[in-house]
């Protein structure tokens, strides 16, 4: 069994998949516009990094549902809208703050719900931690990781950043509003490199398992 990863064709996907850093992790890249169900053939995690073109997902809605349903998992980053193409997935917009580091006495509003849970032990909290992109809504009897209070603006009631969702198909949907692939490949947020470099790692370990 292996992992795979859709590449969206720009630049920062090509430095995140492509550059020497991760490319090794990969057993198979599947260029985004030519996906087709017989590139699943024998894969066992597939990632969807961030800011791929949703209208793409879309089209291949059902080829990404099929591939859950046999038992995949199905990891699945920021900034794809999701909530579209994706079933048991909320999602409301919330303002990014970028610069919200820069700020006196600055805090960020994440905060690690379940600290046990298996990926926390290749992925420090901190390194989970730039911005974010809206919120989640996790499916009933899915499992929140990471989350948010309620919006101060009252825009709305909090929700997840990352979940791991083993009930809404027969295999497994990790869904995150974060988007690394977008910073490593961009040279920007170094975070999110911290975090490529313990999560990958970990997705190929339950990919060849």
């Amino acid at each position: 069994m292996s992992l795979a990863v859709l590449d969206g064709g720009t630049y920062f996907h090509h430095a995140a998949i492509y550059g020497a850093r991760y490319r090794d992790l990969f057993d198979r890249a599947i260029y985004a516009p030519e996906f087709a169900p017989e590139h699943l053939k024998g894969v066992k995690l597939l990632i969807v990094p961030d800011r791929i073109n949703p209208d793409l997902l879309r089209a291949r809605r059902q080829i990404l549902i099929d591939f859950a349903e046999r038992g995949g998992t199905l990891v699945v980053l920021g900034e794809n809208q999701a909530d579209t193409w994706l079933p048991g997935v909320k999602w409301t917009f919330r303002p990014t703050n970028f610069w919200w580091w820069l700020e006196k006495d600055a805090r960020p509003e994440q905060r690690l719900v379940a600290p046990n849970h298996e990926l926390f032990r290749a992925v420090p909290f901190a390194d989970t931690i730039w911005h974010f992109h809206g919120v989640l809504k996790p499916p009933p009897h899915a499992q929140t990781l990471i989350d948010v209070p309620p919006d101060r603006e009252g825009r709305d009631a909090g929700g997840a950043l990352l979940y791991d969702d083993r009930v809404t198909t027969a295999g497994r949907l990790i869904v995150s509003t974060l988007d690394p692939f977008y910073h490593h490949g961009s040279n920007f947020m170094p975070a999110t490199t911290k975090f490529l470099d313990g999560f990958l790692p970990w997705a190929r370990r339950l990919a060849t398992a």
